[in-house]
């Protein structure tokens, strides 16, 4: 996690997500429909929000909902995601038993 001062500007943070190793998605900060501060705003109306918490948003254009030529996640596929300034994380799909 970062704090305020090392995020130049939330507004301006670009989102990445791969799968197999694949450009899914591809987007910022700037294009989603409700601000970062907004966003803090309102989820604050509902609950303390506390150095490290994390608030969900939804993900860029690009999802297989509506979409034929993409199939949705399965067993064994490789899903990155990437935030300008905040990292990278992997995580490996499995079949649950």
């Amino acid at each position: 996690m970062l704090t305020a001062d090392e995020v130049p500007d939330p507004q301006k943070l670009s989102l990445r997500l791969w799968v197999n190793g694949h450009l899914s998605q591809d987007g910022t900060t700037a294009d989603m429909i409700f601000d970062v501060a907004h966003l803090i705003w309102y989820v604050s109306q509902f609950m303390v929000l506390n150095p490290g918490d994390v608030i969900n948003t939804g993900t860029p254009a690009g999802v297989a909902l509506g979409s034929q030529d993409r199939p949705y996640l399965r067993a064994g596929d490789v899903v990155e995601l990437e935030i300008d300034h905040l990292g990278r994380q992997r995580q490996n799909f499995r079949a649950t038993p």
